[in-house]
Protein backbone atom coordinates (compact mmCIF):
# COMPACT_ATOMS: atom_id res chain seq x y z
CA UNK A 1 0.00 0.00 0.00
CA UNK A 2 1.39 3.40 -0.98
CA UNK A 3 0.24 6.83 0.15
CA UNK A 4 -0.21 10.07 -1.76
CA UNK A 5 1.72 12.98 -0.28
CA UNK A 6 1.81 16.66 -1.06
CA UNK A 7 5.39 17.87 -0.84
CA UNK A 8 5.01 21.48 -1.99
CA UNK A 9 1.92 23.66 -2.21
CA UNK A 10 1.72 26.99 -4.04
CA UNK A 11 -1.27 29.34 -3.80
CA UNK A 12 -1.88 32.35 -6.03
CA UNK A 13 -4.71 34.79 -5.37
CA UNK A 14 -6.57 32.08 -3.44
CA UNK A 15 -8.85 33.67 -0.83
CA UNK A 16 -6.55 35.23 1.79
CA UNK A 17 -3.35 34.13 0.03
CA UNK A 18 -2.05 36.41 -2.72
CA UNK A 19 1.16 34.49 -3.31
CA UNK A 20 2.22 31.83 -0.79
CA UNK A 21 4.01 28.52 -0.82
CA UNK A 22 5.15 25.87 1.61
CA UNK A 23 7.22 22.69 1.46
CA UNK A 24 6.55 19.85 3.91
CA UNK A 25 8.26 16.54 4.64
CA UNK A 26 6.01 14.81 7.16
CA UNK A 27 2.91 12.68 6.90
CA UNK A 28 1.27 14.81 9.59
CA UNK A 29 0.94 18.52 8.84
CA UNK A 30 -0.62 20.79 11.46
CA UNK A 31 -1.84 24.31 10.70
CA UNK A 32 -2.05 26.53 13.78
CA UNK A 33 -3.21 30.12 14.05
CA UNK A 34 -5.94 32.37 15.31
CA UNK A 35 -9.50 32.06 14.10
CA UNK A 36 -9.81 33.78 10.73
CA UNK A 37 -6.09 33.52 9.96
CA UNK A 38 -6.65 31.36 6.88
CA UNK A 39 -6.16 27.78 8.06
CA UNK A 40 -9.35 26.52 6.40
CA UNK A 41 -8.52 28.48 3.24
CA UNK A 42 -5.29 26.51 2.90
CA UNK A 43 -6.84 23.07 3.22
CA UNK A 44 -9.68 24.20 0.95
CA UNK A 45 -7.02 24.82 -1.69
CA UNK A 46 -5.87 21.21 -1.30
CA UNK A 47 -9.46 20.02 -1.69
CA UNK A 48 -9.43 21.50 -5.20
CA UNK A 49 -6.83 18.89 -6.18
CA UNK A 50 -9.79 16.68 -6.97
CA UNK A 51 -13.07 16.97 -8.87
CA UNK A 52 -15.89 19.04 -7.50
CA UNK A 53 -16.19 22.39 -5.79
CA UNK A 54 -13.95 21.86 -2.80
CA UNK A 55 -14.73 21.43 0.87
CA UNK A 56 -16.79 24.64 1.07
CA UNK A 57 -18.79 23.80 -2.07
CA UNK A 58 -17.77 27.23 -3.41
CA UNK A 59 -18.43 28.64 -6.84
CA UNK A 60 -15.28 29.39 -8.79
CA UNK A 61 -15.62 33.17 -8.60
CA UNK A 62 -15.94 33.07 -4.78
CA UNK A 63 -12.32 31.96 -4.43
CA UNK A 64 -10.44 34.95 -5.80
CA UNK A 65 -8.79 37.28 -3.29
CA UNK A 66 -11.15 40.20 -2.75
CA UNK A 67 -8.75 43.02 -1.81
CA UNK A 68 -6.79 43.28 -5.06
CA UNK A 69 -6.28 46.65 -6.67
CA UNK A 70 -8.44 47.30 -9.69
CA UNK A 71 -5.39 47.22 -12.00
CA UNK A 72 -3.80 44.15 -10.41
CA UNK A 73 -3.00 41.75 -13.28
CA UNK A 74 -4.03 38.81 -11.10
CA UNK A 75 -7.59 40.06 -10.75
CA UNK A 76 -10.09 37.37 -11.69
CA UNK A 77 -7.49 34.59 -11.58
CA UNK A 78 -6.63 32.09 -8.85
CA UNK A 79 -4.44 29.03 -8.91
CA UNK A 80 -3.42 26.08 -6.76
CA UNK A 81 -0.35 24.05 -7.63
CA UNK A 82 1.08 21.06 -5.80
CA UNK A 83 4.12 18.88 -6.18
CA UNK A 84 2.78 15.44 -5.36
CA UNK A 85 4.36 12.11 -4.60
CA UNK A 86 1.48 9.94 -5.70
CA UNK A 87 0.37 6.69 -7.22
CA UNK A 88 2.37 7.30 -10.40
CA UNK A 89 5.40 8.85 -8.77
CA UNK A 90 6.27 12.53 -8.73
CA UNK A 91 3.94 14.93 -10.51
CA UNK A 92 2.88 18.56 -10.45
CA UNK A 93 -0.86 19.15 -10.35
CA UNK A 94 -2.32 22.57 -11.01
CA UNK A 95 -5.81 24.03 -11.16
CA UNK A 96 -7.45 27.44 -11.16
CA UNK A 97 -9.52 29.82 -13.23
CA UNK A 98 -8.61 31.99 -16.18
CA UNK A 99 -10.72 34.91 -17.40
CA UNK A 100 -9.40 35.85 -20.80
CA UNK A 101 -9.87 39.38 -22.12
CA UNK A 102 -12.64 39.62 -24.67
CA UNK A 103 -14.67 36.65 -23.50
CA UNK A 104 -17.92 36.84 -21.53
CA UNK A 105 -16.06 37.00 -18.25
CA UNK A 106 -17.30 33.61 -17.09
CA UNK A 107 -14.96 31.69 -14.83
CA UNK A 108 -13.55 28.54 -16.42
CA UNK A 109 -11.60 26.05 -14.33
CA UNK A 110 -8.44 24.73 -15.93
CA UNK A 111 -6.44 21.70 -14.85
CA UNK A 112 -2.89 20.65 -15.68
CA UNK A 113 -0.61 17.73 -14.87
CA UNK A 114 3.10 18.45 -15.25
CA UNK A 115 2.01 21.70 -16.96
CA UNK A 116 0.10 19.84 -19.66
CA UNK A 117 -3.66 20.53 -19.92
CA UNK A 118 -6.08 17.77 -18.94
CA UNK A 119 -9.81 17.70 -19.49
CA UNK A 120 -10.83 17.99 -15.83
CA UNK A 121 -9.75 17.47 -12.24
CA UNK A 122 -10.92 13.86 -12.56
CA UNK A 123 -7.51 13.20 -14.14
CA UNK A 124 -5.84 14.10 -10.82
CA UNK A 125 -7.25 10.88 -9.39
CA UNK A 126 -4.48 8.96 -11.15
CA UNK A 127 -2.11 10.65 -8.70
CA UNK A 128 -4.03 11.27 -5.48
CA UNK A 129 -7.45 11.22 -3.84
CA UNK A 130 -8.58 13.66 -1.16
CA UNK A 131 -11.11 13.13 1.66
CA UNK A 132 -12.05 15.57 4.41
CA UNK A 133 -13.95 16.28 7.58
CA UNK A 134 -14.94 19.89 8.31
CA UNK A 135 -17.16 21.60 10.93
CA UNK A 136 -19.90 22.23 8.37
CA UNK A 137 -20.47 18.47 8.31
CA UNK A 138 -21.38 18.40 12.02
CA UNK A 139 -25.04 18.93 11.11
CA UNK A 140 -24.97 16.19 8.46
CA UNK A 141 -27.29 13.83 10.34
CA UNK A 142 -29.82 16.46 11.39
CA UNK A 143 -29.76 18.69 8.31
CA UNK A 144 -31.49 18.53 4.95
CA UNK A 145 -31.46 15.41 2.78
CA UNK A 146 -29.65 17.37 0.08
CA UNK A 147 -26.60 17.75 2.33
CA UNK A 148 -26.45 14.00 2.97
CA UNK A 149 -26.93 13.31 -0.73
CA UNK A 150 -23.99 15.61 -1.52
CA UNK A 151 -21.93 13.83 1.14
CA UNK A 152 -22.88 10.49 -0.39
CA UNK A 153 -21.79 11.63 -3.82
CA UNK A 154 -18.46 12.81 -2.39
CA UNK A 155 -17.95 9.31 -0.97
CA UNK A 156 -18.49 7.91 -4.46
CA UNK A 157 -16.39 10.60 -6.12
CA UNK A 158 -13.30 9.78 -4.06
CA UNK A 159 -13.44 6.28 -5.55
CA UNK A 160 -14.90 7.00 -8.98
CA UNK A 161 -13.85 10.47 -10.24
CA UNK A 162 -16.24 10.23 -13.21
CA UNK A 163 -19.24 10.20 -10.87
CA UNK A 164 -19.49 14.00 -10.79
CA UNK A 165 -20.01 14.06 -14.54
CA UNK A 166 -22.90 11.60 -14.30
CA UNK A 167 -24.54 13.54 -11.47
CA UNK A 168 -24.21 16.79 -13.41
CA UNK A 169 -25.63 15.20 -16.55
CA UNK A 170 -28.59 13.82 -14.58
CA UNK A 171 -29.32 17.26 -13.12
CA UNK A 172 -29.26 18.82 -16.60
CA UNK A 173 -31.53 16.11 -17.98
CA UNK A 174 -34.03 16.62 -15.16
CA UNK A 175 -34.03 20.37 -15.79
CA UNK A 176 -34.76 19.73 -19.47
CA UNK A 177 -37.70 17.50 -18.55
CA UNK A 178 -39.05 20.06 -16.10
CA UNK A 179 -38.89 22.80 -18.75
CA UNK A 180 -40.78 20.62 -21.20
CA UNK A 181 -43.47 19.94 -18.60
CA UNK A 182 -43.97 23.68 -18.11
CA UNK A 183 -45.47 23.94 -21.61
CA UNK A 184 -49.29 23.82 -21.84
CA UNK A 185 -49.07 20.87 -24.24
CA UNK A 186 -45.59 19.35 -24.03
CA UNK A 187 -44.47 17.32 -27.03
CA UNK A 188 -44.73 13.65 -25.94
CA UNK A 189 -41.97 12.62 -28.36
CA UNK A 190 -39.52 15.10 -26.82
CA UNK A 191 -40.54 13.96 -23.37
CA UNK A 192 -39.98 10.33 -24.33
CA UNK A 193 -36.49 11.17 -25.56
CA UNK A 194 -35.55 13.20 -22.47
CA UNK A 195 -36.98 10.57 -20.12
CA UNK A 196 -35.03 7.87 -21.92
CA UNK A 197 -31.80 9.78 -21.23
CA UNK A 198 -32.87 10.63 -17.68
CA UNK A 199 -33.51 6.99 -16.83
CA UNK A 200 -30.12 5.89 -18.16
CA UNK A 201 -28.32 8.54 -16.13
CA UNK A 202 -30.43 7.91 -13.03
CA UNK A 203 -29.57 4.22 -13.02
CA UNK A 204 -25.87 4.94 -13.57
CA UNK A 205 -25.82 7.37 -10.62
CA UNK A 206 -27.84 5.04 -8.41
CA UNK A 207 -25.67 2.02 -9.25
CA UNK A 208 -22.45 3.88 -8.34
CA UNK A 209 -23.97 4.99 -5.04
CA UNK A 210 -25.27 1.53 -4.20
CA UNK A 211 -21.93 -0.11 -5.00
CA UNK A 212 -20.02 2.40 -2.85
CA UNK A 213 -22.36 2.01 0.12
CA UNK A 214 -22.19 -1.78 -0.15
CA UNK A 215 -18.40 -1.69 -0.07
CA UNK A 216 -18.36 0.92 2.69
CA UNK A 217 -20.68 -1.22 4.80
CA UNK A 218 -18.26 -4.12 4.47
CA UNK A 219 -15.35 -1.88 5.46
CA UNK A 220 -17.25 -0.56 8.47
CA UNK A 221 -18.04 -4.10 9.57
CA UNK A 222 -14.39 -5.12 9.25
CA UNK A 223 -13.30 -2.08 11.28
CA UNK A 224 -15.87 -2.55 14.05
CA UNK A 225 -13.20 -3.27 16.65
CA UNK A 226 -10.34 -1.43 14.96
CA UNK A 227 -10.55 1.88 16.85
CA UNK A 228 -12.39 3.79 19.54
CA UNK A 229 -14.96 5.39 17.26
CA UNK A 230 -18.44 3.86 16.99
CA UNK A 231 -19.33 1.97 13.86
CA UNK A 232 -22.35 3.30 11.97
CA UNK A 233 -24.59 1.29 9.69
CA UNK A 234 -25.25 3.00 6.37
CA UNK A 235 -27.90 2.57 3.69
CA UNK A 236 -29.51 4.57 0.88
CA UNK A 237 -33.13 5.59 1.10
CA UNK A 238 -33.94 5.72 -2.59
CA UNK A 239 -36.19 3.66 -4.85
CA UNK A 240 -33.80 3.44 -7.80
CA UNK A 241 -30.81 2.65 -5.57
CA UNK A 242 -32.75 -0.20 -3.94
CA UNK A 243 -33.83 -1.59 -7.30
CA UNK A 244 -30.34 -1.67 -8.82
CA UNK A 245 -29.12 -3.93 -6.03
CA UNK A 246 -31.42 -6.77 -7.08
CA UNK A 247 -32.40 -6.17 -10.72
CA UNK A 248 -30.60 -5.74 -14.06
CA UNK A 249 -29.88 -2.15 -15.02
CA UNK A 250 -31.99 -2.37 -18.19
CA UNK A 251 -35.02 -3.49 -16.19
CA UNK A 252 -34.58 -0.67 -13.66
CA UNK A 253 -34.26 1.85 -16.49
CA UNK A 254 -37.57 0.64 -17.98
CA UNK A 255 -39.30 0.82 -14.61
CA UNK A 256 -38.05 4.35 -13.94
CA UNK A 257 -39.09 5.50 -17.43
CA UNK A 258 -42.57 4.19 -16.67
CA UNK A 259 -42.55 6.11 -13.39
CA UNK A 260 -41.54 9.30 -15.21
CA UNK A 261 -44.15 8.85 -17.94
CA UNK A 262 -46.96 8.12 -15.51
CA UNK A 263 -45.93 10.99 -13.26
CA UNK A 264 -45.91 13.75 -15.89
CA UNK A 265 -49.09 15.44 -14.75
CA UNK A 266 -48.11 15.28 -11.10
CA UNK A 267 -44.59 16.54 -11.77
CA UNK A 268 -45.91 19.34 -13.99
CA UNK A 269 -48.18 20.48 -11.16
CA UNK A 270 -45.31 20.33 -8.68
CA UNK A 271 -42.87 22.09 -11.01
CA UNK A 272 -40.23 19.41 -10.44
CA UNK A 273 -39.59 15.69 -10.81
CA UNK A 274 -40.74 14.08 -7.58
CA UNK A 275 -39.09 10.65 -7.82
CA UNK A 276 -35.55 9.60 -8.60
CA UNK A 277 -31.96 9.56 -7.31
CA UNK A 278 -32.02 13.36 -7.03
CA UNK A 279 -34.40 12.84 -4.08
CA UNK A 280 -32.54 9.99 -2.35
CA UNK A 281 -31.20 10.21 1.19
CA UNK A 282 -28.38 8.60 3.16
CA UNK A 283 -29.49 6.71 6.26
CA UNK A 284 -26.95 6.40 9.07
CA UNK A 285 -27.64 4.30 12.15
CA UNK A 286 -25.74 4.56 15.43
CA UNK A 287 -25.19 0.81 15.63
CA UNK A 288 -24.19 0.49 19.33
CA UNK A 289 -27.61 1.86 20.34
CA UNK A 290 -29.61 0.87 17.27
CA UNK A 291 -30.90 4.42 16.76
CA UNK A 292 -30.82 6.81 13.84
CA UNK A 293 -27.75 9.05 13.90
CA UNK A 294 -29.98 12.13 14.08
CA UNK A 295 -31.25 10.90 17.46
CA UNK A 296 -27.77 10.43 18.95
CA UNK A 297 -26.14 13.02 21.17
CA UNK A 298 -23.92 15.72 19.68
CA UNK A 299 -20.80 13.92 20.92
CA UNK A 300 -21.99 10.60 19.55
CA UNK A 301 -22.72 12.19 16.18
CA UNK A 302 -19.22 13.67 16.03
CA UNK A 303 -17.67 10.30 16.85
CA UNK A 304 -19.88 8.60 14.26
CA UNK A 305 -18.82 11.06 11.60
CA UNK A 306 -15.15 10.55 12.38
CA UNK A 307 -15.60 6.78 12.24
CA UNK A 308 -17.41 7.09 8.91
CA UNK A 309 -14.70 9.27 7.35
CA UNK A 310 -11.90 7.00 8.62
CA UNK A 311 -13.66 3.96 7.14
CA UNK A 312 -14.14 5.78 3.86
CA UNK A 313 -10.45 6.65 3.73
CA UNK A 314 -9.64 2.97 4.36
CA UNK A 315 -12.00 1.97 1.53
CA UNK A 316 -10.34 4.43 -0.86
CA UNK A 317 -6.98 2.90 0.08
CA UNK A 318 -8.23 -0.65 -0.48
CA UNK A 319 -9.88 0.11 -3.82
CA UNK A 320 -7.15 2.28 -5.35
CA UNK A 321 -4.05 0.85 -3.68
CA UNK A 322 -3.09 4.34 -2.50
CA UNK A 323 -4.00 6.03 0.77
CA UNK A 324 -5.70 9.39 0.20
CA UNK A 325 -4.67 12.77 1.54
CA UNK A 326 -6.93 13.47 4.55
CA UNK A 327 -8.01 16.99 5.56
CA UNK A 328 -9.30 17.50 9.12
CA UNK A 329 -10.50 21.01 9.93
CA UNK A 330 -10.86 21.86 13.65
CA UNK A 331 -11.56 18.23 14.55
CA UNK A 332 -9.03 17.59 17.31
CA UNK A 333 -10.08 20.50 19.56
CA UNK A 334 -13.51 18.94 20.12
CA UNK A 335 -12.20 15.57 21.29
CA UNK A 336 -11.31 14.54 24.84
CA UNK A 337 -7.71 13.32 25.34
CA UNK A 338 -8.69 9.66 24.97
CA UNK A 339 -10.53 10.15 21.68
CA UNK A 340 -7.76 12.45 20.45
CA UNK A 341 -5.16 9.74 21.04
CA UNK A 342 -7.45 7.21 19.35
CA UNK A 343 -7.77 9.46 16.31
CA UNK A 344 -4.00 9.87 15.99
CA UNK A 345 -3.57 6.11 16.32
CA UNK A 346 -6.22 5.40 13.69
CA UNK A 347 -4.64 7.90 11.29
CA UNK A 348 -1.27 6.27 11.83
CA UNK A 349 -2.71 2.87 10.88
CA UNK A 350 -4.11 4.32 7.66
CA UNK A 351 -0.63 5.48 6.66
CA UNK A 352 -2.06 8.57 4.93
CA UNK A 353 -0.76 12.10 4.85
CA UNK A 354 -3.03 14.18 7.08
CA UNK A 355 -3.44 17.96 7.16
CA UNK A 356 -5.05 19.17 10.40
CA UNK A 357 -6.02 22.64 11.60
CA UNK A 358 -6.36 24.00 15.13
CA UNK A 359 -5.97 27.15 17.16
CA UNK A 360 -4.11 25.47 20.02
CA UNK A 361 -0.82 23.70 19.17
CA UNK A 362 -0.97 21.86 22.50
CA UNK A 363 -3.76 19.70 21.10
CA UNK A 364 -1.20 18.13 18.76
CA UNK A 365 1.58 17.68 21.33
CA UNK A 366 1.45 13.89 20.97
CA UNK A 367 2.62 14.33 17.37
CA UNK A 368 5.40 16.81 18.13
CA UNK A 369 8.28 14.67 16.89
CA UNK A 370 6.61 13.51 13.68
CA UNK A 371 4.76 16.58 12.46
CA UNK A 372 5.35 19.65 10.32
CA UNK A 373 3.77 22.65 12.06
CA UNK A 374 2.70 25.57 9.89
CA UNK A 375 2.07 28.89 11.60
CA UNK A 376 -0.73 30.65 9.75
CA UNK A 377 -1.26 34.40 9.82
CA UNK A 378 -3.41 36.28 7.29
CA UNK A 379 -1.89 35.66 3.88
CA UNK A 380 1.26 34.01 5.26
CA UNK A 381 2.42 30.41 5.83
CA UNK A 382 5.51 29.81 7.95
CA UNK A 383 7.00 26.39 8.57
CA UNK A 384 8.03 26.18 12.21
CA UNK A 385 11.63 25.04 12.60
Amino acid sequence: MTAARIRRLVLTNFRSYRASSVTVDSDAVVLVGANGAGKTNLIEAISFLGPGRGLRWATLDEITTRDLDADDPRGGVWAVSAEVEGALGLATLGTGIETAAGDDGAAARRCRIDREPVSSAAAFADHLRVVWLVPAMDSLFTGAAGERRRFLDRLVLAIDPTHAGRVGALERSLRSRNRLLEAPRPDPHWLDAVEHETAELAVAVAAARAETISRLSATLAARRDADAFPTPAVAIDGVVERLVRDHPAAEVEDRYRTTLREGRARDAAAGRTLEGPHRSDLDVIYAPKGIAAREASTGEQKALLIGLVLAHAALVSDMTGTAPVILLDEVVAHLDPGRRAALFEALGRLGAQVWMTGADPAAFSALAETVDILDITPGTITLRR
